[in-house]
């Protein structure tokens, strides 16, 4: 059996608002809470034209008190612009406002590049990761072993390493925390990394056995073709970042592929190597191959879809496709 989940970037769309998309995204979550989806995470981005995923804190709180039963969490922190201690507090307030609905995912990449990571955490040093990790871990559980207290109480907010490489499955093993993989856009370690984590996985008080989650883009609608439409947004958007050129969310486009460089298109499918699009037949089958493949516990879907009444169908189809094999 295989839980199903969403990742939101929280995309701008072109001529649309950030308010277009925080509507956008409480009426996914609405939507995804209806049709089986076990949490609904944010990823931590600056300074990226298209995505308004900063302040994942707020938006976890936005779409927490828009839905009932649905977890909702970071997918996620970039621990190494925050302070543990401040996460920590972050969390534990949610937790609390939310009991039992909130998860943490902390990742070591700083979400942006140079002269926004410098306006983020101003002159600092080096944080080590594996340390920082830790430390949110005993702020959560109030264990007394830092020297400062978060909010008081134990808080049971669970923690997943996020990773692209073995570094992030080393260390989720080592800790005996739960383990994302990005192969939504990262996916050439999938494999080795998902190995090495069950292989060298230690049990925890948060875990007595491993478990993986695998990131993967799904694009479904009532039709190959249109399916072939709305996935011409993300696709646009990849290659626009790649060029060193990130924008807001296009307007899809018919016959986008066509239009392509060569090198643009084995840039693109590099990246977006583990994608299904099409009619819920197909996007089903491929779906179900990823699974048997990898063995992972859960799928986690990033449909960067211009419409959202077409996104909430693109998730609801991808449900529907392997409906038999969910966890409830």
């Amino acid at each position: 059996m295989t839980a199903l989940s969403v990742l939101d970037l929280m995309m701008i769309g072109e001529g649309k608002s950030f308010a277009d998309t925080l509507d956008g995204a409480r009426q996914l979550a609405l939507h995804v809470e209806q049709h089986g989806y076990n949490r609904y995470w944010i990823a931590e981005h600056h300074d990226l034209p298209g995505i308004g995923s900063m302040a994942t804190p707020l938006i976890i709180q936005h779409l927490a008190a828009a839905t009932s039963a649905l977890r909702v969490g970071a997918g996620g922190v970039m621990l190494p612009n925050h302070s543990p201690l401040i996460v920590a507090e972050q969390f534990g307030t949610l937790h609390t406002l939310f009991p039992g609905r909130i998860d943490l995912g902390v990742g070591r990449a700083p979400g942006s590049g140079g002269p926004t990571v410098r306006a983020i955490r101003g002159i600092s040093q080096e944080r080590d990761f594996p340390q920082d990790v830790q430390r949110v871990l005993d702020y959560l559980e109030d264990n007394g072993k830092e020297p400062v207290r978060a909010l008081p109480g134990q808080h049971d907010v669970p923690v997943w390493v996020l990773g692209s490489s073995l570094q992030g499955a080393d260390l989720a093993a080592r800790m005996g925390l739960p383990y994302a993989f990005a192969s939504h856009f990262a996916p050439q370690m999938l494999m080795r990394a998902l190995a090495h984590y069950r292989e060298n996985f230690r049990p925890s008080v948060y875990l007595d056995k491993p478990y993986a989650m695998a990131g993967v883009n799904v694009i479904a609608a009532d039709t190959r073709a249109e399916a072939h439409y709305l996935a011409s947004s993300h696709q646009q958007w990849v290659v626009e970042l790649h060029a060193g050129r990130p924008a807001l969310l296009p307007v899809p486009e018919e016959g986008y592929l066509a239009q392509i460089t060569h090198r643009d298109r084995q840039g693109l499918d590099q990246a977006m190597a583990y994608t299904a699009i099409g009619d819920k037949q197909e996007v089903g089958a491929w779906l179900r191959e990823f699974i048997s493949t990898t063995g992972v516990d859960e799928l986690m879907i990033d449909a960067r879809i211009y419409d959202p009444v077409a996104r909430c169908r693109s998730y609801q189809l991808a449900a529907e496709s392997i409906e038999d094999l969910l966890t409830r």
